[in-house]
């Protein structure tokens, strides 16, 4: 059982209508540039390895150099076209819901708008094709692909984005309608839970509960200021339930407060400008591996 303040969500159409239109345009952002990845880059120089073709490739007047950089730079830059086309696409489909919901920090929403989704096509495209170099064989360089690609947008997207800037640390005062509550286990040990304040757009790194001395309630203290808490059985509106929750509420209140964590949304541009030069700078590095790979390693 949980008694908190907070005001109650309400159901805006704006955000519910076409929810089959939001999801396949949620998706297709997220996986295309995986597909480019896996079907345009992972069999760009596997397949010629594979058939052996690229032996007629390197008698010609084209160097192997040449040969390489003249099919990442093209497909390459198409990869990237495709992905910023495609985010344009649904940025302003999305508009009218955006205004509405105002999460575009969210990592999906994040990874849908803007300019980002561009470097992620380019650095699908670019890890597709060093993997391809590297196993020689087109299946296995597709499931790497796929992997590595999730595998480094979750880790951007959870431990690197959040401090691409120093993020802003703000005190809020806790009160019977701040989005927080006090949780009774079946065995009645009370424990408090948060949710950040209301801010629109910007990207919550943190929430907590905590005294001047950064320390959050012990469930002791909860114990002794909550004691006249209804068991966790009991029906949130029994008797003195309400003024027994107000009078939890201003002991808490008294000692402790909410220390919220974020990016502020005014940032959201400046982050997807970091983002996308963090996935091109992945690219050059990826395509620096196919070039030392080729001149060195391979015969």
């Amino acid at each position: 059982m949980s008694r908190g303040g907070g005001a109650g969500g309400c159901v805006n159409p704006v955000s519910t209508d076409d929810g089959r239109l939001q999801t396949l345009a949620l998706a297709l952002v997220l996986i295309v540039p995986v597909v480019i990845g896996m079907f345009w880059g992972a069999p760009l120089v596997a397949r010629e390895l594979e058939t052996g073709t690229f032996r007629l490739a390197w008698t010609q007047s084209v160097s192997r150099l040449r040969w390489l950089l003249v099919k990442l730079g093209l497909v390459g830059l198409a990869s990237a076209i495709v992905g910023g086309l495609l985010s344009l696409m649904v940025s302003w489909w999305f508009s009218p819901i955006d205004k509405v919901t105002a999460n575009r920090f969210s990592p999906a929403s994040f990874g849908m708008h803007g300019f980002v989704p561009a470097g992620y096509a380019l650095f699908a495209f670019a890890l597709g094709a060093t993997m391809g170099l590297l196993f020689r064989r087109t299946l296995p360089a597709m499931a790497v692909t796929l992997a590595g690609f999730v595998a480094v947008r979750v880790v951007v997207a959870e431990w690197i984005r959040p401090h691409f800037m120093s993020p802003v640390t703000e005190a809020v005062r806790l009160g019977p309608n701040s989005g927080w509550g006090i949780t009774l286990s079946p065995g009645g040990a009370p424990s408090i839970s948060a949710n950040p304040p209301d801010l629109p757009n910007a990207l919550v790194v943190s929430a907590n509960i905590v005294n001047n001395a950064g320390q959050s309630p012990t469930s002791s203290y909860l114990q002794h200021a909550c004691s006249n808490l209804p068991g966790p059985n009991g029906p949130p509106d029994a008797p003195g339930g309400q003024q027994a929750f107000q009078q939890c509420v201003e002991t808490v209140s008294a000692h402790f407060h909410q220390v919220v964590v974020y990016q502020p949304a005014n940032r959201f541009w400046a982050f997807q400008g970091y983002e996308t030069l963090l996935f091109v700078a992945l690219s050059a590095v990826l395509a620096g591996v196919c070039v030392w790979w080729l001149r060195h390693r391979l015969s």
